[in-house]
């Protein structure tokens, strides 16, 4: 049985390195892994870049699988992010000018076509000659 819990943090050696992540000793019976995701926020190029064997790392424990006992570390729980614990603000957007058009326009327009229309078909009757 492990004598730690999820969630405890605890500083460890690092004692091997891997494509795939880190290993780092706990105490004298226990190891665990950071896997390369858990490393650090955003994309992880090379492991040995960012740590090297013998270091000592402070890691959280994410994960203890009950079967193989296998504990899971992280070190990027760790670092704090520089995003505010409130959520954005959204600004008003400026409102785009528009052309002069759509249904608003046709309501003010509508009185003064049907005006022209009329006035047009009044002035065509007198002036066309009805042949009988």
């Amino acid at each position: 049985m492990s004598q730690f819990k999820i969630g405890d943090i605890i500083e460890g050696e690092v004692t091997g390195i891997q494509n795939y992540g880190v290993f780092v000793n706990l105490s004298e019976r226990e190891q665990g892994l950071v896997h390369i995701s858990e490393c650090k926020h955003g994309y992880m190029g090379d492991l040995s870049d960012f740590v090297k064997v013998g270091d000592k790392v402070k890691v959280v424990i994410i994960d203890i699988d009950e079967y193989s006992h296998k504990i899971s570390l992280s070190i990027r729980a760790l670092d704090k992010l520089n995003i505010p614990p409130y959520p954005k603000r959204n600004r008003r957007r400026k409102k785009r000018k528009t052309p002069d058009i759509g249904f608003e326009t046709i309501k003010n327009q509508m009185p003064i076509w049907i005006a022209k229309a009329l006035k047009s078909i009044d002035h065509n009757e007198f002036n066309t000659k009805v042949e009988v």
